[in-house]
């Protein structure tokens, strides 16, 4: 579990495809070592952590991890937003998340306000009811709050700490993020689901 607050973030060494999947190598900004099978948040994926005595992190991929998020379009020198796994007693400063991404969204626009800024990203329509005003979100593993949702598109504020800290600040139209969904959405869809009307096909 994790809370996407990020503290620290983590630059790309390598990607090396396999026959199945790729192996991913980055450095971190954090300063405690790693455990070796320990879980780490990288761009809202969660992954297993092999560390090496040099500082390097190895992390294996999923052929589906590698199709259904961003993962697979990294390069060395990326920048990437790491979070480490939630210890019990540990503050929830965002909201729980698992690490399992839902989607791929893309950004459509950035509007500045002095030192904020407002997003808007596109999100698959298959996710629309998980979607509210001031519900929760994590965009690359960063929690946010749904501002303004409609049927395909949503907007979030982001804080001048999120623009620094994370690597949401560099992103530009058109850049693809992984959108995880609120847990305790997704359990409540699928508990009233079966009490709901029939959806009508569109005409």
């Amino acid at each position: 579990m994790f809370t996407g607050i990020i503290h620290h973030s983590g630059v790309v060494e390598s990607i090396e495809r396999l026959p199945a999947g790729a192996r991913l190598a980055l450095r971190t900004a954090s300063p405690d070592p790693f455990t070796r099978g320990e879980s780490l948040s990288v761009n809202g994926v969660c992954l297993t952590v092999l560390p090496e005595a040099d500082g390097s992190l190895f992390m294996d991929v999923s052929n589906e991890t590698l199709e259904k998020t961003t993962l697979g379009s990294l390069r060395p020198g990326h920048q990437v937003n790491v979070e480490r796994a939630l210890a019990i007693g540990d503050r929830l400063g965002g909201h729980i998340v698992q690490g399992h991404v839902d989607g791929v969204g893309s950004l459509l626009e950035i509007t500045t306000q002095g030192e904020f800024a407002v997003y808007r990203w596109r999100y698959p329509e298959e996710f629309a009811e998980l979607v509210i005003s001031k519900g929760s979100i994590a965009v690359d593993g960063v929690s946010l709050t749904i501002v303004d949702p409609d049927s395909t598109s949503f907007r979030a504020a982001l804080i001048p700490e999120t623009l620094r800290r994370t690597n949401l600040g560099a992103s530009t139209a058109g850049a693809q993020v992984n959108l995880e969904f609120d847990m305790m959405a997704k359990y409540v869809r699928n508990l009233v689901a079966p009490y709901l009307p029939p959806r009508k096909s569109p005409l």
